[in-house]
C-alpha cells in the first residue's frame, strides 16, 4: 500500500508592522525572492513569539539575513541559479 502523505506547515499572514520594516529597510524584494516555506517560516517564527522584544529581535535577525543573503534562520543560506 503507498502513502502519499504530505507534512503541511500553517500558513501565517504578512502583518503590517513587516511589511512596512521591510520596505523601509528595501528588502522586499529579497523577501520575496525567498522560497515560500522560508517567508512563511519566518512571519510564524516572529509573530509566534509571546513578548514584544523577542518579537524584534526576531524581526532584527530576519532583516539581517536578508540583507547579508547568506542566512537563513542561522544557517547558510544560498538562492539557487535561476538559470537552467
Amino acid at each position: 500500500m503507498t502513502s502519499s502523505s504530505r507534512m503541511t506547515r500553517e500558513s501565517y499572514p504578512m502583518p503590517e508592522a513587516i511589511r512596512a520594516a521591510l520596505a523601509e529597510k528595501n528588502l522586499t524584494a529579497a523577501y520575496e525572492a525567498r522560497p515560500p516555506y522560508q517567508r512563511n517560516d519566518y512571519i510564524g517564527w516572529i509573530t509566534r513569539a509571546k513578548l514584544p522584544a523577542t518579537q524584534h529581535k526576531r524581526l532584527a535577525q530576519m532583516l539581517a539575513e536578508l540583507a547579508a543573503g547568506n542566512a537563513y534562520m542561522k544557517m547558510p543560506y544560498r538562492a539557487k541559479d535561476p538559470r537552467p
